[in-house]
């Protein structure tokens, strides 16, 4: 009999490095500016000066203390100069101009997202994505798997350790690639089941059988759900170049490029024991993007969708949601991954939920080594100063401190080992058709985090930008 061995998965604390003391550079300004105003006030005008501008210094050191959503207010400040500014202007606001078709080869998309153009390729028919402003090329799989948690725990780490295997072969191409894996939720009123049931139920079976089948499909059809992953490959066009003059210059050598990365990731997916069904061509993708805009979408009949007419009708962004078509989204970002040992599965209750529609996203952009010892370099330094600050000051270090300096000393031992760093974002997208089963929803994810160790944050101020990172497939960086 053999012995089986569970792979812990570990993730390190979110960084909080700052400034001064553990402060950031806005909360230091703050305090700097309200003894600006203070100091002067006492030593020309004493007590009753202090007093005169009392409401002056002590807002602004306020500004620097208090919080709101476990952030400091002064923190909150550019996301509400910049939300406020976009409403002004009207950019929080979109519908689409049936009079004004879409220039060719665009997509139709709110927000910074419409730059975005596609490429057909003319032999495979795949599309391609391309974001003339950040320079990338992205290409969308849809990739097949069985079911992990029903897997024996050395056929987990085994495929775990593949899929590491095909994250560090992405991070030594030198293409700048970024990897989003997408699982999609979608609530399906059991119509997969049921249709299934209709086609291989047979009239001559033993009517006991038939009445446990009966009774087991009408127990789960309440609970089932579609799922569906994508696996979004990203190139930057401007480190390819060099790489790509084989092939010729401009769009075509990248996506010759592209191409070949496909090929790669596919045989490094094999090896883990993921499928790529196929890579999606435009009407494809058209249906997905539809399908993300519009709830319902992917239970109609509907004709081959175009790329171009794709995006939303209207959307409209408010502070801590959207409102897109006939549905509301908003976007949760996971702040905090495990930091206690967690099984490779531990984000089954996440996404197993019932009757919750939505799409975890979790992006990946391999780091270059010289640029991450440049960082694990100054995250040292860092933590070194505020050490001795605080000591000299007589304050006691906290644990977290200690805690953050051994994470990035662990980074760096794995870095001189040879193995990749990668950094990686999570992100949740819920969408339903009311606004009250919206929230329902947010409060329900926000538990089910919790039960696998992760925090979650709604993002205020920039819900659009944050959908079409989470929510699309177009492996987007995204920063929180």
């Amino acid at each position: 009999m053999t012995e089986s061995h569970e792979v812990p998965v570990r993730f390190a604390r979110l960084p909080r490095r700052g400034l001064l003391l553990g402060l950031s550079t806005p909360r230091v300004a703050c305090l700097a500016a309200s003894l600006a105003l203070l100091i002067p006030s006492v030593f020309l005008t004493g007590v009753a000066g202090a007093l005169l501008t009392l409401p002056l210094w002590l807002t602004v050191g306020s500004a620097a203390v208090a919080r709101w959503h476990r952030r400091p207010i002064i923190e909150w400040a550019p996301t509400v100069g910049h939300f406020v500014q976009r409403r002004l202007a009207g950019q929080t606001r979109f519908r689409a101009r049936v009079d004004r078709p879409r220039p060719t080869g665009t997509l139709a998309l709110p927000g910074d997202a419409a730059a975005m153009r596609f490429v057909i390729d003319t032999d495979t028919r795949r599309a391609m994505l391309h974001d003339p402003h950040a320079k990338t090329l992205t290409a969308v799989a849809c990739v097949r798997h069985p079911a992990f948690v029903l897997l024996s725990t050395d056929e987990q780490a085994r495929r775990v350790c593949g899929w590491s295997r095909a994250l560090a072969h992405l991070a030594t191409t030198g293409s700048g690639s970024r990897v989003q894996v997408l699982e999609i939720s979608i609530p399906d009123g059991g119509h997969g089941i049921n249709n299934w049931w209709a086609a291989h139920r047979a009239s001559r079976a033993n009517p006991w059988v038939t009445a446990q089948y009966d009774e087991l499909v009408a127990t789960v059809v309440p609970a089932s759900a579609t799922h569906r992953t994508l696996v979004a490959l990203s190139i930057d066009t401007r480190s390819s170049h060099s790489s790509s003059r084989a092939h010729g210059r401009g769009l075509t050598a990248a996506a010759a490029l592209l191409q070949q990365e496909m090929a790669s990731l596919t045989a490094s997916l094999r090896a883990a024991d993921l499928r790529v069904e196929s890579w999606l061509g435009e009407h494809e993708l058209a249906a997905t993007f539809r399908t993300a805009y519009q709830p319902g979408f992917e239970t109609g009949d509907h004709p081959a969708q175009s790329l171009e007419r794709a995006g939303p009708v209207s959307m409209d962004e408010q502070w801590d949601h959207l409102h897109h078509d006939n549905g509301y989204s908003t976007v949760l970002w996971i702040s905090e991954w495990p930091r206690v040992d967690a099984p490779p599965s531990f984000l089954h209750t996440l996404i197993f939920q019932q009757g919750v529609r939505q799409t975890v996203s979790i992006t990946y952009e391999p780091v270059p080594a010289d640029e991450a010892m440049r960082d694990i370099r100054r995250a040292r330094v860092e933590y070194a100063t505020d050490a001795h600050q605080k000591a000299k000051l007589g304050m006691i270090s906290d644990l977290a401190d200690s805690v953050e300096a051994r994470d990035v000393t662990d980074r760096e031992r794995s870095l001189v080992a040879g193995h990749a760093d990668i950094r990686f974002t999570g992100l949740i997208t819920l969408t339903a058709t009311t606004l009250a089963d919206l929230e329902a929803a947010a409060a329900e994810t926000a538990r089910a985090a919790t039960q696998c160790g992760c925090e979650t944050r709604r993002l205020y101020g920039q819900q659009a930008r944050a959908f079409t990172a989470a929510a699309l497939p177009i492996a987007r960086k995204v920063s929180p």
